[in-house]
């Protein structure tokens, strides 16, 4: 799997949901590989997407197709300055990876210098789901610098709020907090989703 992620300021939040969701018509037809995708607005008007591809290859394929240049254009021309792009081909799944029907998403962007301890955290997944059993599912997407972004998925905030709340098992809060110092999160209130 292949992610990409968009980060940038947008003041026009309904613009831009309303031209995402002319995206399957204007410019996914003919996209190959695209298995779908989590959107938000944070409280600052951050847009973030967390896009989803089988392949780096079939992302690039879809770039250059004119329609969606055309569509990403559009895009641009809503959001209020540059847009941040972060490609991902190294990308792990905890419990196939989140469900369209999370009501809350959070979105965490750190550094870490040894990417396996976080995988193998999100690999135990029996564990998490006993502890934290309104977390839907994750992704991990880690870059070659090591700046990752983790996507969880959640039932529903006050949830998610609660369980933050859960003091883990003494490993697993060693690993959480070398890996989320300094991190930043973003919240998404209201995430809305696309699969192919």
């Amino acid at each position: 799997m292949f992610i990409q992620i968009i980060e940038g300021k947008c003041t026009r939040q309904d613009e831009l949901r309303e031209l995402a969701s002319k995206w399957r018509d204007e410019a996914g037809r003919g996209a190959v590989g695209w298995l779908g995708g989590t959107y938000g607005f944070t409280d600052d008007d951050r847009f973030v997407g967390v896009v989803r591809f089988e392949s780096r290859e079939a992302a690039e394929a879809n770039s250059r197709r004119p329609e969606q240049s055309q569509w990403a254009e559009k895009m641009m021309a809503i959001m209020d300055g540059p847009v941040e792009f972060h490609d991902c081909n190294d990308v792990t799944l905890m419990m196939d990876g989140g469900s369209d029907s999370a009501g809350f998403v959070q979105i965490i962007r750190g550094r870490i210098d040894d990417p396996s301890k976080l995988k193998e955290l999100m690999g135990d997944t029996d564990m998490l789901h006993e502890m934290r059993p309104e977390i839907l599912g994750a992704t991990l997407a880690i870059e070659e610098d090591g700046t990752f972004t983790e996507t969880i998925a959640f039932t529903d905030e006050a949830s998610a709020r609660k369980g933050e709340r859960l003091e883990p098992p003494e490993e697993v809060r060693s690993v959480l907090d070398s890996v989320m110092a300094g991190a930043t999160f973003y919240d998404l209130h209201h995430p809305w989703f696309e699969s192919a």
